[in-house]
């Protein structure tokens, strides 16, 4: 009686929550990540979450305060108190449930034991005795979730970890990279067909024989139609006559990708067949001639070149309905039946935002594809035209910032993701200036690299869905020794977090150290490599 009574004190006051919002049960699943019917559920006492976690995204999604927050906690304690008995948890365990003083400084602590995520990894020999310190979110900090996920090994391949070349040198970065993409390179097509008939393809050559002398595949981008092209057409935002509208003759366009694979046939890795193609400032054409540009362009390279990776016309601006309105569009007259990948920016609303708040936009873009019916492999292929116009980070947060972009890449599941970009200084996080030595930020990066070389990632987690403190993350992997290990971070504030069952932390400075049982490792917004073994 007593357990009934108390988990219907905890829905009914869920279910306050819920009316004072104001939102259906079906927004309310979809700002918390959980189905309408588990909203309904816990709201109406015919369900009760495992894990406090899911209540807590259902009242920050209603707008509960930290205290009403911190109330739902205890009813939720009360009813696992009740079924699990008091006897699972120790004097020293049994304080936690009531706010400490951290908590009422602004952070919670959500878990009381280890519930591992998947069988036979590492986690679940280690044992998650942490606590939350009592550091502040940073100001204007966001409040994130992100769904907790685990699969087979899969490979995480080199070619993942790609670079957006802004050089026409032929410069390469000196530190270890996958890939690298072609853009603000001066190979728009204007570039290189100033007249019909015409090619210069000596800024490519040099591009393209500079990423084979460090083993790099290419990507080449495609965008600004050539004056002669689209004479009346709106010119785009470059200094070189280019417009933003499609060819006058189409037949211009096939000449210009036929030459272009022809001539790079092997050498070519990828084609994005454009940029930003839901940006006016790129492209102002109709949808429907974007697919038939695609359309003719996978069957134009795929001929002469049956290995290369067709990436349909990349979609930005994904953050506003009406730019995943022409994702839909693009999805629904059949755009995606003609390539290999999907091209998406995935980028922070403001540079100076975690990138953890990418994964919102991940989300967005995914319930877009469902919409449409389609799910390609999708790879983030750069970032918003307004990153010039963001202020630098300092170079700490923008070295662990760097290294956490495709740390969320992983999270997401995004098969290739490019950082915008490698040569520039114009930018809030620089790699590398052309002629100049990496930053701190490139050289973590790197290191991250030899971190995941010959890996394979099982999984992915956050928060209270893995049994972690509320602002830590982690992903986790299968090394090429066939060990087990994990990365973590925080991002924001820091958490202690219990070393048993790890044996070593390694920092992406390259330095290394051994921990056993009774050491407890801060958690920060850097993140670290744990092993066990």
């Amino acid at each position: 009686m007593a357990g009934a009574r108390s988990q219907q004190e905890f829905s009914d006051f869920l279910s306050r929550l819920k009316q004072r919002s104001g939102l259906s049960y079906e927004r309310l699943g979809q700002k918390a990540n959980l189905s309408r019917s588990s909203v309904h559920r816990y709201c109406g006492g015919g369900g009760f979450p495992q894990e406090f976690g899911s209540a807590e995204r259902i009242a920050k999604a209603c707008g509960a305060s930290r205290d009403e927050v911190n109330k739902l906690y205890r009813l939720w304690s009360q009813v696992g108190e009740i079924e699990n008995g008091s006897g699972n948890l120790t004097p020293s365990e049994t304080a936690t449930l009531e706010p400490s003083a951290s908590e009422r400084r602004g952070v919670r602590i959500r878990a009381r034991y280890w519930v591992p995520l998947a069988a036979g990894v590492l986690v679940s020999a280690i044992v998650a005795a942490w606590v939350v310190s009592g550091e502040r979110p940073a100001a204007g900090s966001s409040e994130i979730s992100a769904s907790s996920w685990s699969q087979a090994p899969t490979p995480v391949p080199a070619g993942f970890f790609g670079v957006t070349t802004n050089s026409s040198t032929g410069a390469m970065p000196t530190f270890q990279t996958g890939a690298v993409r072609l853009w603000d390179s001066r190979t728009r097509w204007a570039n290189l067909q100033a007249r019909r008939g015409e090619f210069d393809w000596s800024i490519l050559d040099r591009l393209v024989a500079g990423a084979e002398q460090r083993a790099l595949p290419v990507m080449f981008t495609i965008g600004g139609t050539p004056e002669w092209a689209s004479p009346g057409g709106p010119r785009t935002a470059y200094d070189d006559g280019s417009r933003t509208s499609a060819p006058d003759d189409l037949a211009d366009w096939d000449a210009f990708v036929r030459g272009v694979s022809e001539r790079y046939r092997g050498r070519i890795e990828a084609y994005e067949l454009w940029v930003l193609a839901n940006d006016p400032r790129f492209y102002s054409g109709d949808v429907r001639t974007l697919v038939e540009m695609t359309r003719r362009a996978n069957g134009i390279i795929k001929s002469v070149d049956p290995k290369a990776t067709v990436v349909c016309p990349s979609m930005g601006q994904l953050w506003k309905t009406e730019g995943r309105a022409v994702l839909e569009q693009f999805a629904a007259l059949g755009g995606y039946d003609h390539c290999d990948a999907a091209g998406v920016k995935l980028y922070q609303r403001q540079a100076s935002e975690p990138p953890e708040t990418m994964v919102e936009l991940a989300g967005e873009i995914d319930r877009a594809f469902h919409r449409a019916g389609v799910h390609p492999r999708l790879w983030s292929t750069g970032t918003t035209y307004d990153i010039a116009l963001a202020e630098p980070l300092e170079p700490e947060r923008a070295s662990d910032y760097a290294v956490r972009f495709y740390l969320v890449g992983l999270y997401t599941q995004v098969r290739r993701m490019y950082f915008y970009n490698w040569g520039g200084t114009k930018i809030p996080i620089v790699l590398q200036p052309v002629g100049g030595s990496p930053t701190q930020a490139g050289l973590y990066v790197e290191e991250l690299q030899r971190w995941l070389r010959g890996a394979s990632i099982t999984g992915c987690g956050m928060g209270s869905q893995a049994a972690l403190p509320s602002n830590v993350w982690e992903c986790r992997f299968v090394g090429a020794d066939g060990k087990e290990a994990l990365i973590r971070w925080a991002h924001e504030g820091t958490a202690r977090m219990s070393a048993a069952g790890m044996s070593a932390v390694h920092s992406l400075d390259g330095t290394s150290i051994r921990v056993s049982t009774g050491d407890a490792i801060t958690i920060t917004g850097r993140p670290v490599l744990i092993t066990s073994g």
